[in-house]
């Protein structure tokens, strides 16, 4: 619930009456106020989602309240109320920060129309303040060619028109939370929010807090009211990353919010109904985990309506060199850097390395590879920088004069064929490496590019 407080000042009895009782009947807690000065004690005794604020008042004007609201870190919507309404009236208001203006008599069915944009504003801003804090480079879509990338998609299509809860089991660095958001981009709420919490990532005494939100002075430091992650993603989608590490005590209070669709906040009393799909992603066995003890088979059960399996990357090899080289254009973009492909050498490289890191590591290693491979390389076994590779070996100096190379018939061969010969004779030195025999040519990659197009041009 989006708006839970609600201060009503209006002077009128009556109608402070009835919108008090129509705001009790909805289950808001309601303050009334007659006089801004009474309001203003509520206002600074604890904080409030919404302000009905009517214009004239016994003690000052409303207008003069919702300018003064405007400077607080902590300020709730101001709905302005009139009995003598005017254009230039709700200008004014609405300059000065107002979210709303009525004209009196308003009905049940206005004041509910009101209720419900002021409460899915109030969630978008605290989606909005939590993305822009927790944002982070998702990484790329589902690729490969493999049959087991080609099931995995049409399983995500299936599943993820669905609101099934969902079970993600594989690797570290399989692309666990890939699947996740391309569950939730195939959903019918993939327009609503998408919350993911890292359970690993937040330590064990606040991961509560971090999942059901807590109220004002529940603990030391709780200096106002919070909404967990299950609030945030209601009508939307929660991610539960690495849902393995969560505690016990947190497993029990999980397993009410998936069975009920309720929780309470830490320190709070108030039972809250929430509705989120629930995705979960975990690098271990649960089963095994449940056997141990170490996680409730209750819970599992729960989470484990849909169980997606992601391949690692050496039961897939057939994908290696079409990520790489999807990478290597994408790094290549990224950093500026145009790099002509993957040499034989490299693509076996590629090959028989057995990945433990799965997609994640073969992505850190392109990278590496193109950065080191420079503008117009070729990508070598020795950029990849893969373990057991041996380093490029440096071409022995000359330790002598060396006889100036004849021509055919014997005459003396011009510079330029020189030139060509020499840089010919280190790239093949250097096994193809365009940058490791730009280095020893003391030339930049561009340029031994260019001199070995001039070469392909000249039919030499």
């Amino acid at each position: 619930m989006s708006i839970e407080k609600i201060v009503v000042l209006e002077d009128d009895l009556i109608v402070r009456k009835n919108l008090e009782n129509q705001l009790r009947q909805r289950r808001y807690d309601v303050a009334s106020a007659a006089t801004i000065a009474e309001a203003q004690e509520f206002l600074n005794r604890d904080n409030f989602d919404l302000l009905f604020l009517d214009v004239r008042l016994p003690d000052g004007d409303g207008t003069d309240l919702l300018k003064s609201l405007q400077a607080r870190p902590q300020k709730p919507l101001v709905v302005m109320t009139t009995g003598f309404g005017s254009i230039e009236s709700a200008v004014e208001c609405m300059k000065n920060g107002a979210f709303d203006y009525l004209i009196k008599p308003f009905s049940a069915e206005q004041i509910e129309v009101v209720l419900k944009k002021a409460s899915e504003f109030t969630q978008l801003l605290r989606v909005n303040r939590f993305l822009s804090q927790d944002s982070e480079d998702t990484g790329y879509e589902l690729l490969g060619q493999s049959a087991a990338m080609k099931n995995l998609r049409q399983l995500v299509r299936k599943v993820g028109r669905t609101l099934a809860t969902v079970l993600i089991q594989g690797e570290s660095g399989t692309g666990k939370e890939l699947v996740a958001r391309a569950l939730y981009r195939e959903s019918p709420r993939a327009n609503a929010p998408f919350i993911r919490v890292n359970c690993a990532a937040i330590p064990e005494n606040l991961i509560e807090s971090e999942f059901f939100g807590h109220e004002k002075g529940a603990f030391t430091g709780a200096v106002n009211k919070r909404e967990g992650r299950f609030e945030l993603a209601h009508g939307g989608t929660i991610l539960l990353d690495e849902i393995s590490e969560i505690s016990p005590n947190v497993q029990a209070k999980l397993l009410r919010v998936l069975q009920e669709r309720e929780l309470e906040r830490v320190g709070g009393t108030r039972t809250i109904k929430v509705d989120v799909r629930v995705i979960a992603t975990t690098n271990r066995n649960l089963e095994q985990s449940v056997q141990r003890k170490e996680f409730r088979e209750d819970l599992f059960f729960r989470l484990n309506v849909v169980p997606i399996h992601v391949p690692p990357l050496r039961e897939r090899k057939e994908d290696v060199t079409f990520l790489a080289e999807e990478f290597m254009r994408r790094f290549g973009r990224k950093h500026g850097i145009r790099v002509q492909g993957l040499s034989e050498s490299a693509r076996r490289a590629l090959l028989e390395h057995d990945w433990p890191g799965n997609v994640r590591e073969l992505q850190n290693v392109i990278e590496r590879a193109v950065i080191l491979c420079g503008d117009g390389g070729v990508l070598e076994p020795e950029d990849l920088g893969l373990p057991g590779m041996a380093p490029p070996a440096e071409p022995a100096p000359a330790t002598g004069a060396t006889a100036v190379p004849a021509a055919e018939g014997g005459a003396l061969a011009a510079l330029a064929e020189i030139e060509k010969r020499h840089i010919l004779a280190v790239l093949e030195h250097c096994k193809g490496n365009r940058t490791q025999a730009a280095k020893v040519l003391n030339i930049s990659p561009r340029t031994l590019r260019n001199k070995l197009h001039e070469y392909q041009r000249s039919g030499n």
